[in-house]
Parts: C-alpha cells; structure tokens; sequence
C-alpha cells in the first residue's frame, strides 16, 4: 500500500470516530457555554434579588474557581479509574443539582455555595477528551481523532457562551423580570444534558488495578487552596494585606512536599515524572500562559472599553457597545477553534500551538500602539482570539497525546487546573495594577492608561513565552504512530 493510500485511509478512519463521537459532546460543551455566558448579562438583576452590593460579584467567580482548581485533578483521576463516562454523568448531575439551587436561593450565602458547586461543570471537557482519545486509541487514531473534536468542541462551548448571554436577558424579559424563572432555563438545560450523557454516551475502558493517592490529592488540595485564596486576597485587598503572602508562602511550601511525596508513590495522584516529559511539561506551561489573558484580561477588557473618552483613552462604549465587542472576540475564539481543527489534518500539532501562541502575543502587542479606535480594539482582539480559541482546543487534546495510558483524564484535566491558576493570578495582579493608577487622571475611578499598558504588555509576553516553551516540544510529539510513519515530515 502506497503512503498516499495509507494516509487516505487513516484521514477517513479517524474522521469517522470523531463523527461518531462528537454529536453528543457538542450538546454538552453548548450547555457548559451557556453556564458561562447566561449569567453575567443578570449579575445586577441578581445583586439586587440578594441585597448585596456590586462588589461581592467576586466572591461568585473567587468561589467558583477555587472550587474547580480542587475538583478537576481529582474527578479526572476518578474518571482514569472507573470510567470517563460514569464520572461525567456524576459531575453533570451535581452541577444539575448546583444550578436549580441557583434557582431558588433568596441569600447571599445560600447563592454563593450553590455558584461555587456549579463549577463541577469544568471538568466536563478534560472528561470528554478523554473519552475521545480513548475510543480512538482502540482504531489507533486516537491522537488525530481528538485534535479534531476538541476544536469542535470548543466551538460549540463559545457559541453556547454567546446563545447564553443573548438570551438571558431578553428571557428575563420576557418573563416579566422574574428572576427565578429565569434561572431556572439553564437548570432544565443541564437536567437534559444529563440525559444525553447517561443514553447517548459511550463508556471508556479504565485501567485496573489503580488506586486513589488520597494522600497526594490532599496535599495538592492544600496547595491550590493556599495559592488560589492568595491570589484572591492579593486581588480583592492589594499587595498590603498580609496574609496574601502567608498564604502564598504557606501553597509553595505544600507544593514541594507534594511533589516529594508523589515522586515517592507507585500510583500517585498526579504523576511527576510524567509532567516532566518534553512534550507533557510546556503543555502545562503554555495553559498556564495562556490562562494569563483567556481569563484574566476580560476585566479590564470590559472597564476599558467604558472607559470615558474624555481621559485621552478608552472607548466610552456603553453596556451594548461592550457586549459587542466581547461578542466579537467570543466570535474569533470560535474561528480559532475552527481553524485549527482543520489545519491539524495537514500541519504538525506542534507548529499550530507554536503559531497559535504567536498570535496571542501579537494581538496583545498591538494594542500598545493601537487602542484609541474601535476598530484597533476589535482588530488586535481578533487576532488575540483566533490564537486563544486554537489553543483551548488544543492544549487538552495535547496532553492527553502525550500522556500514558490511564492517565489521559487526569493530563487534560491538569491544563484546567493550570489555566485556572494562571487567569487567577494575572486577574490578582491586573486588580492591583489597574487600582494603583485609579484616580491620578481626572477620573477617581477610572485606572491610568500606564495600567492598561502594563496589563496588554503581560498578555502581550505571556503568549510570546509560550511560543518559546513549546519549541522545547519534541518535533513528533502529539501525531498518531500511523500519521509519522506515513508522512515523515509531519513534525517538519
């Protein structure tokens, strides 16, 4: 059989799994999206429901990603255990149960908790991949296979953020401003997801023989709490309060009695020496980077552009004007996506998230000289987000490649983890930046055009820093064994 032949065969093959595969995860990833997307459009509805003030927003999104950082690691370990499928469908009924309690909470407290439960939804997709690689595994196209799904499961995760802001609003609307019948559509879209999941989905094949390492995930669970409440600290209070750095100090010294302690387990929970691997550890990195921008930038993003024209900067875009200009860069997450599930069939993976990468810096470079227009905006977040949608598709479907088998739930669902750790601490640091030049311009509230620079040049070196670390990626890294052997200058 000639190389043309065997490649024919081996495109069709893996085009085939994922068809058969990605139906259901793309009803699942557009329900995660509008879990993301639905609520924001109602945060003043929702403070107003609670008697809070404005501020105690960010208790929501601290909660809820304190909680994800803890939970990812150890369902995805879970999953490698028992079943990919039957872990999924757990997380999915409790972010179910989460989301009806959303429904009907009347207090802060009672609202916060049951926010903060609902991020059991971000392990859905390092869960899904995981079922994707393993079910190509078995054809032996495992690797292309969820190149492919991933980037379509991306798209459809931004279209459901984009579905779900749209529609939050004019539901609530329509509904004469009842906010408890408003949260309760994205509770019945999650009760039938969970059907989809438990009828539609196949099961993985779990290793046996494995154990939990609940020592090594308590210890991890200390190093993310103590890191995360932190950075938290470090955001909400500034560089001032004292135990930001306690606690800092407190989730470094965990983390390296963590790390001895797994180096000395047969089956840890997260395996060092795999993350050590060359084509495992800047994939790491790279969702610690990217989280840098992908989820710490989209504040001051949204303050700049309200930004009062009159300071010199800014946009001066009301509330609709930033929703389109957010719109716009959810937009080119999805063509990013889109685009590299079909340059993958061609290019070497390990080029695209160089490329990728290269564009997130770009994009952020640009607004350096270019951010007093509309346009210069919307442009340089194009091109930020077209690098940002590849990599999000990219990076689990990477790790997962280059992880072990049984091991692949808890390899993508640690780039979760990382980019949850990174958006965390450039939003802790974008917050002090920003709040140190609030009020040396004419404004006492608006933050000083150096703050914005200092935030655009972080993302700025974030994406350039990620190019540079995945060169240390070997050239065959993240291929299917049949994809080297028929086309040798694919890591070329």
């Amino acid at each position: 059989m000639t190389g043309i032949d065997a490649g024919g065969r081996l495109r069709s093959s893996a085009v085939g799994i994922t068809t058969a595969l990605i139906g259901w995860f793309i009803l699942v990833e557009v329900t995660s999206g509008i879990l993301q997307g639905y609520y924001v459009p109602l945060f003043s509805d929702i403070v107003s429901h609670l008697g809070v003030h404005d501020s105690d927003v960010n208790w929501f999104e601290a909660a809820q990603l304190l909680l994800s950082a803890l939970v990812v690691p150890v369902l995805a370990k879970l999953g490698d255990m028992y079943g990919h499928k039957r872990i999924l469908l757990i997380a999915t009924i409790l972010t179910a149960g989460a989301t009806w309690w959303l429904a009907f909470a009347g207090s802060f407290w009672s609202f916060l908790i049951a926010w903060a439960l609902q991020g059991f939804y971000v392990v859905w997709l390092p869960l899904e991949i995981a079922l994707i690689f393993e079910r190509g595994r078995r054809s032996g196209h495992g690797v292309s296979a969820t190149r492919r799904a991933a980037g379509l499961l991306v798209v459809g995760l931004q279209a459901g953020a984009i579905i779900g802001a749209l529609a939050a609003g004019r539901i609530f609307a329509a509904t004469s401003e009842n906010l408890t019948l408003t949260l309760m559509i994205p509770a019945v879209a999650v009760t039938l997801v969970a059907l989809v999941i438990w009828f539609g989905v196949p099961e993985s094949e779990p290793v046996r023989g494995r154990r939990l390492d609940g020592g090594g995930f308590v210890l991890l669970a200390l190093a993310l709490l103590f890191v995360t409440s932190a950075l938290t600290f470090l955001r909400l209070n500034g560089p001032g309060f004292v135990w930001t750095w306690v606690l800092l100090a407190a989730g470094l010294v965990a983390g390296a009695v963590f790390v001895r302690y797994e180096l000395r387990q047969d089956d840890p929970a997260v395996d060092i020496r795999v993350l050590r691997k060359p084509e495992m550890w800047p994939v790491q990195a790279t969702a610690a980077l990217v989280g840098i921008s992908l989820l710490g930038a989209q504040g001051p993003l949204s303050t700049y552009a309200g930004t009062d024209t009159a300071l010199g900067y800014g946009l001066g875009l009301d509330a609709t004007g930033r929703s389109n200009v957010i719109g716009v860069y959810l937009v080119s997450l999805i063509v990013g996506a889109v685009v590299f599930a079909l340059t993958s069939r061609r290019a070497s993976p390990r080029l695209v998230l160089i490329a990728a990468s290269v564009l997130v810096g770009i994009g952020y470079l640009l607004f350096l000289p270019f951010h007093l227009e509309l346009w210069q905006v919307l442009l340089n977040l194009s091109i930020a987000g077209l690098g940002s949608g590849a990599l999000v598709a990219a990076l689990p479907a990477a790790a997962a490649a280059a992880a072990p088998r049984g091991q692949t739930g808890i390899a993508s669902g640690l780039t979760n983890t990382t980019k949850t750790i990174g958006g965390t601490f450039a939003s802790a640091v974008f917050g002090v930046v920003l709040a140190a030049g609030a009020g040396a311009v004419a404004s006492q509230t608006a933050a000083s055009l150096g703050g914005y620079m200092a935030v655009w040049t972080i993302c700025a070196v974030g994406g350039f820093v990620a190019a540079a670390v995945l060169l240390f990626v070997p050239k065959v890294a993240f291929a299917d064994a049949e994809e080297v052997a028929v086309s040798p200058t694919v890591a070329e």
